[in-house]
């Protein structure tokens, strides 16, 4: 399985409203729930009204488009990394999953991940 890096440094963030200056980014995901609007974008764009944020993400994306009926992708890479201490924030999309996972530890994941079989780009 092929995994790519992504060349952004990110934060996750806990905002009131979504500002439009961040839906023109390359890369962003929000989540909202009855308890809460989530933000993940890139690192400079984070809005000034943020209630709270976590930034030093960095984050690699599972390579191709994966069928809702394929089962077991994400949780393979989840054990290697927690094996290892290394803890992931997981987002996906139609197409993909996205593994973020804390920038001094990003290296170290993907070599463990290489390492287990996986090739990066």
């Amino acid at each position: 399985m092929e995994l790519k890096k992504m060349p952004y440094e990110l934060s996750v963030c806990k905002i009131k409203k979504l500002s439009t200056t961040v839906l023109s980014d390359e890369f962003f995901f929000v989540g909202k729930t009855d308890e809460e609007l989530s933000l993940v974008c890139m690192t400079e764009h984070v809005p000034l009204a943020a209630e709270e944020r976590d930034d030093g993400w960095r984050a690699f994306r599972i390579q191709g488009i994966l069928d809702f009926s394929l089962i077991g992708i994400l949780a393979p890479i989840a054990a290697i990394l927690a094996e290892n201490q290394i803890g992931i924030f997981a987002v996906s999309t139609y197409n993909t999953d996205y593994i973020l996972v804390k920038k001094e530890n990003f290296d170290k994941a993907l070599d463990i991940l290489v390492n287990s079989g996986y090739s990066v780009i």
